[in-house]
């Protein structure tokens, strides 16, 4: 299975998998998963990271490639397909960082694992 994990996930996923509901476990750790990240996290944990509103325990650069290499991550890169029809997705979620992650998971047919509410309005198969 193709998974996308949202910004959250990743972070809940590198320092508090506790955070994690059973399900995304599971489905994290299921070896037959492939397990996607988009490079919308990667601006959303600079920016944060940046405010000082998101501790790291390392640069947010050595970070995010410990991460991709620890988990194994496939990298989903911010394509202009992916920012049009972010553009054009029901105004269910303001966020500009998730309605990327949204579009690309539509685009890359994959579930997405997340825990926020507002996800599941936009039908997209959701794990948490």
């Amino acid at each position: 299975m193709k998974l996308l994990l949202d910004t959250c996930a990743l972070i809940w996923l590198a320092s508090e998998p506790e955070q994690l509901s059973a399900d995304a476990e599971k489905a994290i750790n299921d070896p037959g998963s492939i397990l996607h990240v988009s490079q919308a996290s990667l601006w959303e944990i600079i920016l944060k990271h940046g405010a000082g509103k998101l501790a790291l325990p390392e640069p947010p650069r050595t970070w995010w490639l410990n991460q991709i290499s620890r988990w194994g991550l496939v990298e989903l890169p911010i394509s202009a397909e992916a920012l049009f029809s972010s553009s054009e997705l029901p105004k269910h979620h303001k966020d500009p960082f998730d309605r990327v992650i949204l579009a690309q998971a539509q685009l890359d047919a994959c579930h997405l694992v997340s825990s926020d509410s507002e996800f599941p309005a936009y039908g997209i198969p959701l794990v948490w």
